[in-house]
């Protein structure tokens, strides 16, 4: 007998040898290979799939022709399903839920298999997921469609949800005929802080021109106009000490007059020549009146 150095062909040959009669009895590790068999070689191709987790009219193993080796996709029914339903309602994913494990994993409900057949079975208020598992459970243990399940599942929801809408109106439409008061919403509290956001813009926005202006009214910074003097290197400012000029630092609060000649310009004999008319001039610099 030729010996089998190949670790997937082990166990093929000792069924065969056990089906001849050459082994008298099985093994020992023959039934734990025959459930775990090894991997085909090359080591890293995957292994043959059930249909339970592969897409539907998928091949099970990788094509003898395909040259890229790489796992199949994985496809769950509930994928599928769960996918279609969001589709079909979008706004039950902003439902809150947690998502927050406990101690220990909750037990499966004791209504399931061919025991669900109502959804109202597991409560009147059902989540997203419980219409999910509720169309999967119709497929695979009541020999339905799975677009019959879907529909099934997806109308008994909106029934339930439309008798919990109406019970919760009737129960507030009594409170309020009874006298309960009922506080702001969060939606209500959200929009008082906008409109309270929105006031401190309109309040800066209202302040006037003349009430900015005095508030920014002195300032360090001297606003020239006109092309920059020519630099003295301090000398004019010192000429103006020996004088005894004081040097006046408030801003000019004079309106341009403007003619059909232009900007208009003091005459000469309205500018200060003395020291002490110099000094009392803010413009004693001749910034504002030079040319």
């Amino acid at each position: 007998m030729a010996t089998k150095r190949i670790a997937n062909q082990v166990h093929k040959q000792a069924s065969r040898l056990l089906r001849e009669g050459y082994l008298r009895r099985e093994p020992a590790w023959f039934q734990a290979v025959l459930e775990n068999p090894p991997l085909p070689l090359p080591a890293r191709e995957p292994p043959s799939r059930t249909e339970f987790d592969a897409p539907l009219k998928a091949p099970l193993t990788r094509p003898a022709s395909s040259k890229k080796i790489e796992p199949l996709e994985v496809h769950y029914v509930e994928d599928e399903v769960r996918r279609q339903f969001f589709r079909d309602h979008p706004f039950e994913a902003f439902r809150q839920t947690t998502l927050v494990e406990g101690a220990t994993v909750e037990s499966e409900h004791p209504i399931k298999g061919k025991n669900w057949t109502r959804l109202r079975q597991r409560g009147r208020n059902p989540s997203a997921e419980d219409a999910i598992r509720y169309a999967v459970n119709l497929y695979e243990h009541l020999d339905m469609d799975l677009s019959s399940a879907y529909a099934s599942a997806v109308a008994q929801f909106r029934s339930l949800r439309s008798e919990i809408q109406i019970a919760r109106t009737i129960a507030l439409t009594e409170a309020e005929h009874n006298g309960m008061e009922f506080g702001p919403s969060q939606a209500e509290i959200t929009f008082t802080k906008e409109e309270k956001a929105y006031d401190t813009f309109r309040r800066a926005d209202a302040q006037s021109l003349s009430e900015e202006t005095e508030r920014k009214r002195w300032k360090a910074v001297v606003e020239r106009e006109g092309p920059p003097e020519k630099w003295t290197r301090g000398q004019e400012y010192t000429r103006l000490w020996k004088e005894g000029v004081r040097p006046v630092y408030a801003p000019v609060f004079v309106q341009p007059e403007i003619t059909p000649e232009g900007l208009s310009a003091p005459a000469p004999e309205q500018i200060p020549q003395t020291p002490q008319q110099f000094s009392a001039n803010a413009d004693f610099m001749g910034i504002t009146h030079r040319r």
